[in-house]
């Protein structure tokens, strides 16, 4: 029965094509030797960049990576939540959850941003309305009707709240 299998497997084409810790296929211009297996591969760390901006770091890593991306650097009430995020571990809801909820806010502050410097974003075309009016135009009315009667709660709330405050 063994020698069965070893033939069945051995008349595949590619089977075992990484048995041989000498031959990898996936680097055909490596020349590697026996010696490079013993210990490993072989790479210097890059020097560690300077941190001109705040990093967020995992407590789950003694130091930050050796480089990083600087662009973007926590800010305003997302930069709060990411911060609070970085509180947990990797492997929690609260970390990931939380830096979630952080892009989501970031969106919001973006659009903002956008409004204070002059320029109205085209939220229609930027979330995808024409293709979806192109293609799923039922589903596009769903969300253009739950829009309008979020709309007109939040407006009828803030009425009732005012005339309350007036009487």
């Amino acid at each position: 029965m063994q020698d069965e299998n070893s033939i069945r497997h051995k008349d595949i084409k590619g089977w075992g094509i990484d048995a041989d810790p000498l031959d990898l296929p996936a680097y055909p211009m490596k020349i590697r030797s026996e010696n490079d297996n013993r210990k490993g591969l072989f790479w210097e760390r890059p020097l560690q960049q300077a941190a001109q901006v705040e990093i967020l770091v995992s407590n789950e890593r003694p130091t930050i990576t050796s480089v990083f991306g600087t662009p973007n650097p926590p800010s305003g009430l997302s930069g709060k939540i990411r911060r609070y995020a970085f509180k947990f571990s990797e492997s929690s809801y609260g970390h990931w959850l939380s830096l979630l909820l952080a892009d989501r806010v970031n969106v919001i502050e973006g659009i903002v941003d956008d409004i204070k410097q002059g320029s109205f974003p085209n939220l229609f075309a930027e979330l995808g309305g024409r293709a979806e009016l192109k293609h799923n135009p039922a589903r596009l009315a769903k969300k253009v009707a739950i829009g309008l009667a979020i709309t007109a709660g939040i407006v009828l709330l803030c009425k009732r709240n005012s005339r309350d405050r007036s009487s």
